[in-house]
């Protein structure tokens, strides 16, 4: 893994050394500014794998001083809708991009997409097609036949009239189609005769019931990338074989602008689903609690689980930019995010499975306040007080009656730090019928405030706690991956034989410090010893708090070595 890492990362960007050679050249850029768009479809949310594309459309853009164009992808009717376009705008924001007042839907050229196939009849260069999808694939030939279209030499005037009437609703979905006439025997299939306009009766999400004929993507795409003036299109590495036809539409249509189209390889990272429609039937069939589940690697669902806007984008640039498809692994996004968190996320104290700890030496209704550092790796990051008390709750894992060897917490005769309080010695324990531990006893070294020992022995076990009569009681969900193989997008699988039945713990019951009462969505922790963690911005509230954890504390991934 850290071989694949290292050469991800040394990938570079291959798109920003072809623009700099046509810069340098004087060549298909000269004269104009760089100009490039985010074309997603509004018909589901932004998943990690649009980010990439997204970093390249905008950051391709910030890096030549030039423009990056939002437009909706929203030819095809059938599951578009305004609610995703609000998510799109919220997601592209959180990043950091914007896209000024360069805001577009593609339905908005219906009109003009129209107006240029009717252009593309009259000049001989298309015609209505009165095949069956069922006969046009049968009649597609092969490498050694050609392609066969009856309708091929149909007169212009009759496309013209049957292409209106397509328009005007006279026939049913399926009955024709307008084809581009280019090469039925080309060794490139999408240049076939393919179909650029379909009949689709639904409605519109923005149209309403105004078309009953919709433009395909491979028609549709060049013809927005002229009309808003677009020197580069980049797109993802399954339109490679497409750019032929768009080079086609570009060259054909009566309009005057020269775009590029360049293709990158998609963002793959493992034991995750970036298929849409996978990802919707997630949503839709329950498997998740929706868009947003911090198991779903959209950015809804990874904002609500704790990912910063910087971690995303340093992943991003770690795996740079190139033509050859790979998979990274989900450790590495992972590990951009602990490496941010580090930084920048406060410390706290909590108790998931929490059991009492009483102090037997110390005086009943005393307590005082410990000073915890708010970040050590930030300075002047300052600190908060954490009250103590002879009431405590630790984990009820750090407590063992007769511990195994190597065991360093608490067990009967042995001594630990509590983190910046006291050292404490473990006397016994309380157990209730079944035999349950129910309470640890302790009695604390008054001279070792602050954790120092004085005398100089040696502690080697410390443990975080919090105080008992001030904690406040929360819930917390632990989160895993959410399949169990690390392909589960491969087309040979089901993947919902994938899913992982123990990617969610809820956890409730947990104890936080005192002063975690008050947090709101997005902030996130440290809790100590126990990994990173953030408000949940659904369903936390001031008397109900539910922290989701973001990333475990560490692991054993290091890039690049």
């Amino acid at each position: 893994m850290a071989e694949e890492i290292k050469a991800a990362e040394a990938a570079g960007n291959f798109i920003h050394e072809i623009i700099d050679e046509e810069l340098a050249e004087g060549g298909r850029c000269y004269g104009q500014t760089v100009h490039t768009r985010f074309p997603p479809e509004p018909n589901g949310y932004l998943h990690i794998g649009h980010v990439k594309a997204m970093c390249i459309d905008f950051g391709t853009a910030e890096k030549y001083n030039g423009m990056c164009n939002l437009r909706m992808d929203d030819t095809n009717p059938a599951k578009e809708d305004d609610e995703y376009v609000r998510a799109i705008k919220e997601d592209i924001h959180w990043l950091g991009f914007d896209w000024g007042d360069r805001f577009f839907y593609a339905s908005d050229y219906f009109e003009k997409m129209y107006e240029l196939a009717v252009g593309l009849i009259k000049k001989g260069l298309a015609y209505v097609c009165e095949l069956t999808p069922e006969e046009v694939q049968a009649n597609r030939g092969d490498l050694t036949h050609p392609a066969v279209s009856p309708y091929r030499d149909r007169p212009v005037e009759e496309s013209l009239d049957l292409f209106a009437r397509m328009r005007a609703g006279e026939f049913e979905d399926g009955a024709m189609t307008l084809r581009a006439k280019i090469d039925l025997e080309s060794g490139n299939f999408n240049m076939r005769d393919p179909v650029i306009y379909r009949i689709n009766h639904k409605p519109h999400h923005r149209q309403g019931d105004k078309w009953c004929i919709y433009p395909m993507y491979d028609y549709a795409h060049p013809i927005e990338d002229m009309l808003e003036n677009i020197t580069h299109s980049l797109c993802s590495l399954e339109f490679e074989n497409h750019r032929p036809l768009y080079n086609w539409v570009r060259d054909n249509v009566d309009l005057d602008a020269n775009p590029r189209q360049i293709e990158f390889a998609r963002l793959g990272i493992n034991y995750t689903v970036l298929s849409k429609r996978k990802l919707r039937k997630l949503v839709e069939d329950g498997y998740v609690s929706g868009w947003d589940d911090p198991r779903m690697p959209t950015l809804s669902g990874l904002r609500r689980r704790g990912y910063t806007p910087a971690s995303v984008r340093n992943f991003i640039d770690r795996i740079g930019v190139a033509k050859v498809p790979n998979t990274v692994e989900v450790a590495l996004l992972e590990y951009c995010l602990r490496e941010d968190l580090n930084l920048n996320a406060r410390r706290a104290l909590a108790v998931l499975h929490p059991v009492k700890l009483t102090i037997t030496n110390y005086d009943e209704g005393k307590s005082e306040i410990f000073e915890t550092e708010n970040n050590p790796a930030q300075e002047n990051s300052g600190t908060h007080p954490v009250p103590f008390s002879r009431n405590l709750y630790v984990e009820a894992d750090d407590f063992m009656e007769e511990p195994v060897k190597g065991y360093f917490r608490l067990f009967p005769g042995n001594e630990v730090r509590l983190k910046s309080a006291y050292v404490v010695r473990c006397t016994g324990c309380v157990k209730d019928e079944n035999g349950n531990v129910t309470e640890i006893l302790a009695t604390y070294d008054p001279e070792t405030r602050g954790g120092n020992t004085p005398d100089g022995r040696k502690v080697k076990g410390t443990i975080h706690w919090v105080d008992a009569n001030t904690a406040v009681d929360a819930t917390v969900r632990l989160y895993s991956n959410l399949f169990t193989d690390p392909d589960p997008d491969a087309a040979d699988k089901d993947f919902l034989s994938c899913l992982n039945p123990d990617s969610l713990e809820e956890l409730t019951g947990c104890k936080v410090e005192a002063a975690l009462a008050d947090a709101t969505a997005p902030m996130s922790y440290q809790f100590m010893r126990l990994g990173y963690f953030c408000v949940d911005s659904r369903d936390s509230r001031p008397d109900h708090l539910v922290f989701n954890r973001s990333v475990s504390l560490k692991d054993g991934f290091k890039p690049g070595k």
